[in-house]
């Protein structure tokens, strides 16, 4: 006769409906501790971005006032070299009118000494792109003349050498007979070279 023990085999299902439920209570849990730590994890990681974000608007607000800075001070050195650029140009200007107050002046007053005998002066013409350029138009009896005017320019020292002689032509004249030159002479005007010191040379008084 085979007995079966049907208290011990509801004892062993017992204990292994709780282990089970045990083994699931644990995975429960296990499951709501890792989604907590992930809630806080995410809200940890917000929280650092929202900071991150904010730390970067600052950076860029300060960077945007910085540039409006740098640009306003550009701006005001823009404005400086323009000013001083002007001023340069009056200040070249005002030399210039200075040294062109004196020049004309040097320049007549040395073709007045330079001009012999029976040669004299009908049109006197300043190169605008070369204001030192002169152009010299005139009469004179012979071409002898015309030769002593430019060595006399030349030795004043006031005029570069060589003096052009631009044209030359003789009309004649028919009451009473004689001959005319008619001449055009270039000229560039330029301050006196002093003459160079010799060695051993006394000082002039008050040098």
């Amino acid at each position: 006769m085979i007995r079966i023990n049907l208290l011990h085999v509801e004892r062993v299902a017992k204990k292994k409906g709780a282990g089970l439920q045990g083994s699931t209570q644990k995975i429960a849990i296990l499951c709501g501790v890792i989604l907590l730590l992930t809630i806080g994890l995410l809200g940890w990681r917000y929280q650092s971005l929202n900071k991150q974000s904010a730390t970067l608007d600052a950076e860029l607000l300060a960077a945007e006032q910085e540039k409006i800075r740098i640009n306003s001070v550009i701006q005001q050195v823009q404005q400086f070299d323009q000013r001083k650029a002007q001023l340069q140009q009056r200040v070249s200007l005002i030399e210039e009118l200075r040294k062109g107050q004196s020049g004309p002046v040097h320049m007549l007053d040395q073709i007045s000494r330079a001009v012999p005998a029976m040669l004299w002066l009908t049109e006197l013409k300043q190169d605008v792109k070369v204001p030192n350029e002169v152009t010299i138009d005139g009469r004179c009896t012979s071409q002898t003349s015309v030769s002593d005017f430019v060595s006399n320019l030349e030795a004043s020292g006031y005029f570069k050498k060589s003096i052009d002689i631009v044209s030359s032509s003789v009309e004649t004249l028919p009451a009473p007979p004689g001959e005319l030159v008619k001449f055009t002479i270039k000229a560039q005007f330029q301050a006196p070279v002093p003459p160079p010191v010799k060695a051993g040379a006394p000082a002039k008084p008050g040098a």
